[in-house]
């Protein structure tokens, strides 16, 4: 995976950027100044792409240019493989291994507004892979709610106990597995760890502060989310006590579903949080998780898999 230089078409460049000429600098007689490729730093820069940045030269020299007629140093330093995609989207897609449904859907909270998110893997060519061009880390589509991570990221972040990771290697909701993704879901127990602890309670209290100074200057917070936080607490207990990630939060589905509709008082949930805290302190405690996932096993399995990458054929 490559590390290019990726700009939105409206950015406008800030001062002190440094720009290539892609057109000749004319002086007097008809002579050139600059060549196009010349160098130079943006010393003023202009309100909308109607108007012109001011660009000064080593020599000196200062000149009006278009948003057309320069590039970012770093972009034109990249040539072909910033401007090439590594391959199209939809056949990126093809090369999904594993697909799974996660969020409200699998936790048993889904209403009828509910979205269904789908995640997974895809498992690009060793052709692709190898490139200069690379391929992303991740496919995504807002309009049908789908992403998928490319396998390596994917375990990267499931080594590191990332709740949506290790959420889809355990979700119910499994819509395709290759033999290669079932290979992965039957090792899926390497990846859980005593990080569990340390990732997902660090990441509720995080937002919990966050809440709180919400309520404080807005006096609102976002239910769905404080849910949600709440949901990921019992997830990350349960984990630590059972060797597996309950995905599935039927015992729970009532008291949470009153929070996501506001129906339950802000000092009640911070009540029940402030608890589950401490009962995640007692799991963490007595849990048989081993103290960092298997890495070893993850590397090997990656392994694995980029040597079967070399067929063409899906594994």
């Amino acid at each position: 995976m490559t590390d290019r230089v990726h700009y939105p078409p409206n950015l406008i460049f800030s001062v002190g950027t440094q720009v290539v000429t892609l057109v000749d600098i004319p002086g007097a007689a008809g002579l050139v100044l600059h060549p196009r490729g010349t160098v130079g730093v943006v010393v003023k820069s202009p309100a909308d792409h109607e108007h012109s940045y001011r660009v000064r030269f080593p020599d000196g020299l200062e000149t009006a240019l278009k948003r057309s007629e320069i590039t970012m140093l770093a972009k034109f330093k990249e040539g072909e493989i910033s401007d090439r995609t590594h391959a199209a989207p939809e056949d990126l897609y093809q090369r999904v291994i594993y697909r799974c449904v996660i969020g409200s859907q699998a936790y048993g909270l889904a209403e009828a507004e509910s979205d269904v998110d789908r995640r997974g893997i895809y498992l690009p060519t060793a052709d692709l892979h190898w490139s200069l061009y690379g391929v992303p880390e991740q496919l995504e589509n807002q309009e049908t709610q789908e992403a998928y991570w490319e396998l390596q990221k994917f375990l990267i972040l499931a080594l590191k106990a990332n709740p949506n990771v290790l959420e889809c290697l355990y979700t119910p909701l499994v819509e395709k597995a290759t033999s290669l993704a079932e290979e992965l879901l039957g090792m899926r127990e390497i990846f859980l760890s005593r990080l569990v602890y340390q990732t997902y309670n660090g990441y509720v209290m995080s937002q919990f502060h966050k809440m709180q100074a919400d309520l404080r200057n807005h006096g609102r917070v976002k239910w769905k989310h404080v849910m949600h936080l709440i949901r990921l607490l019992l997830s990350g207990i349960g984990t630590l006590r059972a060797g597996f990630v309950p995905v599935q939060v039927d015992a729970h589905r009532d008291r949470l579903l009153a929070i996501r509709r506001g129906q339950v008082p802000w000092e009640d949930v911070e009540k029940w949080r402030l608890s589950l805290h401490r009962e995640f302190h007692a799991a963490f405690e007595t849990t048989k998780l081993p103290e960092r996932p298997d890495y070893e096993r993850a590397n090997a399995f990656l392994i694995r898999a980029r040597r079967r990458a070399v067929s063409e054929e899906l594994p």
